[in-house]
């Protein structure tokens, strides 16, 4: 089986793909950038609030798939700038305070919209 989730609650997705994919109990985010859902722009205030927006996103999209953030399996974090990292980890240790995903860090050379940070996500919907 596999579902396509959407939600307003969200950005809409900037090219050909859709904010997430469920298949089977999984549920397949694509990557979240710190937009604003109704407006489409990079919400101002640098990587801290680029990354508490991003995964606000996550959050709104795992929702209305029926998961959560306590059903993240694995994140994938995509930085501009390496030495954002402490930073944005603050504001995500916030949004994972007990038994956090699996997840990896990497240095890209550019995001879309010139973000300072990506995230996507790998969950369980349902118990």
């Amino acid at each position: 089986m596999r579902k396509t989730i959407s939600t307003g609650k969200a950005p809409k997705a900037i090219g050909p793909y859709s904010q997430a994919v469920q298949s089977g109990d999984l549920i397949y985010t694509a990557g979240q950038l710190g937009l604003h859902p109704q407006t489409g722009e990079m919400v101002a205030g640098g990587i801290e609030a680029q990354t508490q927006q991003a995964l606000e996103n996550l959050r709104a999209i795992l929702d209305a798939a029926g998961s959560g953030l306590s059903q993240v399996i694995k994140t994938t974090v995509f930085l501009k700038n390496m030495n954002d990292f402490a930073a944005m980890n603050a504001v995500y240790a916030s949004f994972f305070p007990a038994e956090p995903p699996a997840r990896s860090a990497v240095e890209v050379a550019r995001l879309p919209k010139d973000a300072l940070v990506e995230v996507e996500a790998v969950a369980r919907v349902g118990a």
